[in-house]
């Protein structure tokens, strides 16, 4: 973790060790540094915090080897955290934007440039002075890092190309890119959930608890706990928290941190204090028009994200109310879809099982056609209904058999000229915006749930759609939906 500085007239990089290292090899200082102390035991971190010190460096940064940030953080914050903290060697604060960036070694060679915003907080020890036995140990210890470091080289080496060449091909990469996620352990999570006392959901690989964070001054999260007896557990939780890792949009539930020990996986939320959607539409009262189309088109955002923003194409598979979740300002958050299948770049069909759940699921999953972003299209045009006309898209105990399906029923009143029917489930006329604004959230609708996956517009063209910079015009027939629910 040696620092180099570049003479741009005399095409030349020196380099030398901070305070408290020395090289490793002394012919040439560019080959690193280690630490010329003994390091922060993590066995009594707390107990040894008093034995450091931090050595500040203006317009230094060492590139990588990030493992934790926070924001907003003052100097002295950034200071206590890394000295709390045995992983950490460094810390990076940067005053203008009032970021904290930790770091661990082993790191790459640190750069010093007048350009460099951020202030590095050197963690050393105040006595490295060493007896004749400590000694010994530390030229072991050097030894030790020597070794550590070559293999480091080699895997570093391994991973880019990796990374480079299949990073866009292999969703399931062991490589997880948690640069901005926290490292739980099981007993910091067992302990914010009170033993994973209060439950917030189920599905069928997992159990969601609330959770408060003491550490973070009672900050409620939400903790997602992998069931141990799935069968390809490991892989789903790879993919979850790779695929979330890289994410970050507002429409999008935000995954805080992680813990991966032994059987025990597990993923931290920020914590949705509206619940879910399906809590939201299907409770007692009828929920607000004006909030329901800000909840349509902000899940119809968060997935046009997924589809043609991030990083990597992401396919959610199972977009339904539960995993819409609803922040205190009732901003649609897409939720769970860490799990979907991210896509190869020349992948077209699923070679897993069907994902999803009955009532959303598009019929390309029962016909062994192609799998495409457009299975989620599907999902929303159904929820989009749900939405629309506040209620469940089945329900076997409507009033009228011709009820029960809710996109049959929706379907029939549109071409039958009677969407009175649909408003007295939906609002009144002062909640509502007219007539025809339910007219175009059906047409949307009936677009998304098209039986041939090739007539279904893509996602991005539906919140045109919605935001009405797109005319919407007459959709095709619809397909009876009856199989969805034999």
């Amino acid at each position: 973790m040696d620092l180099c500085t570049h003479d741009e007239d005399a095409a030349h990089t020196s380099c030398s060790c901070p305070l408290g290292y020395i090289p490793i090899d002394q012919d040439d200082e560019r080959n690193g540094c280690t630490q010329n102390f003994f390091p922060q035991s993590c066995d009594k971190a707390s107990s040894e915090t008093e034995h450091f010190e931090f050595q500040e460096l203006q317009f230094t940064d060492w590139p990588g080897g990030d493992y934790e940030h926070f924001q907003p953080f003052n100097k002295e914050q950034c200071k206590q955290s890394c000295l709390a903290d045995c992983f950490c060697a460094i810390a990076i604060f940067n005053e203008g934007s009032a970021d904290c960036w930790k770091k661990r070694i082993p790191l790459s060679n640190g750069k010093i440039n007048d350009d460099v915003k951020g202030l590095a907080l050197v963690k050393i020890r105040k006595d490295t002075s060493t007896s004749a036995k400590e000694k010994g140990s530390l030229v072991r210890l050097i030894i030790g890092a020597v070794i550590i470091l070559v293999l480091n080289n080699l895997v570093v080496s391994i991973i880019t190309y990796l990374v480079t060449s299949h990073a866009q091909v292999n969703p399931l990469n062991p490589v997880v890119r948690v640069m901005n996620l926290k490292c739980f352990t099981f007993m910091e999570l067992k302990e914010a959930t009170n033993g994973f006392e209060e439950e917030l959901g189920r599905g069928a690989f997992a159990t969601v608890f609330k959770g408060v964070l003491a550490s973070d001054n009672g900050k409620f999260i939400a903790v997602k706990r992998l069931n141990a007896v799935v069968k390809e557990n490991d892989l789903e939780f790879k993919a979850e928290v790779s695929a979330i890792g890289r994410t970050n949009h507002r429409n999008l539930v935000q995954l805080l941190g992680f813990c991966n020990e032994g059987q025990h996986q597990l993923l931290v939320y920020e914590y949705m204090s509206n619940g879910s959607l399906a809590t939201f539409l299907f409770g007692e009262s009828r929920p607000n028009w004006n909030t329901r189309k800000k909840i349509a088109l902000g899940t119809a955002r968060g997935l046009l994200y997924l589809h043609e923003e991030c990083s990597s194409q992401i396919i959610h598979c199972d977009i339904k109310p539960q995993n819409i979740l609803l922040d205190n300002s009732f901003t649609a958050r897409i939720a769970d879809f860490g799990v979907s299948k991210l896509l190869k770049s020349d992948q077209t069909r699923t070679t897993t099982r069907i994902r999803g759940t009955k009532g959303y699921v598009a019929p390309e999953w029962f016909k062994s056609l192609p799998v495409t972003v457009k299975v989620d299209v599907y999902s929303y045009g159904m929820v989009l209904l749900e939405i629309v006309c506040c209620r469940k898209n089945y329900e076997p105990e409507a009033p009228a058999e011709d009820q029960m399906i809710l996109a049959d029923w929706a379907y029939d009143c549109y071409k039958q000229k009677k969407l009175h029917l649909l408003w007295q489930n939906v609002g009144d006329d002062q909640e509502m915006d007219g007539i025809e604004k339910l007219e175009k959230y059906l047409m949307i609708a009936f677009w998304c749930i098209q039986e041939d996956p090739s007539v279904r517009p893509t996602i991005k063209k539906v919140t045109q759609m919605l935001e009405g910079t797109v005319e919407i015009s007459v959709p095709p027939n619809l397909s009876s939906l009856y199989v969805q629910y034999k």
